[in-house]
């Protein structure tokens, strides 16, 4: 890869039939360039929470991606209620997932620890009623 790569993605807010199609189609993408399967890994893992916390959470939003030689950087982006507690929502397990989420598989608790857990560095940017930015970066 010579030159860096930017692909943008728009999330459908509440709409579980198709989260997870961004975090897919950069997974293949990051296939196509001859990315570390670990790599693809963990960036897939790290995109898809991202994601489904967009759906359940904020009603959507938008994802960018950023790819050079050395990093991919993930920038999620949402108009949604912010996190009130950031590091209450960081802890394994705690969720504000509705039960209807719940009842659907989702919103155990997991998603920031594990985008946290799967990317190397992460930065929670959030306001209540602003919205919430989420950037991840994992390591080429």
């Amino acid at each position: 890869m010579d030159e860096n790569l930017t692909f943008h993605y728009i999330i459908s807010g509440d709409d579980f039939t198709r989260a997870g199609e961004a975090s897919s189609d950069l997974k293949n993408k990051l296939k196509m360039i001859g990315a570390d399967n670990n790599v693809i890994r963990r960036t897939a893992i790290a995109m898809y929470e991202g994601e489904i916390n967009m759906v359940i959470h904020a009603g959507g939003g938008e994802i960018t991606v950023e790819i050079s030689q050395e990093n991919i950087r993930i920038i999620l982006a949402d108009k949604g209620p912010g996190i009130a507690d950031v590091e209450k929502a960081m802890q394994k397990g705690y969720s504000t997932a509705p039960e209807e989420v719940r009842a659907l598989g989702f919103g155990a608790g997991m998603g920031l620890p594990n985008m946290e857990k799967y990317s190397d560095c992460m930065n929670i940017d959030s306001e209540l009623g602003v919205g919430t930015t989420v950037t991840m970066d994992i390591h080429m």
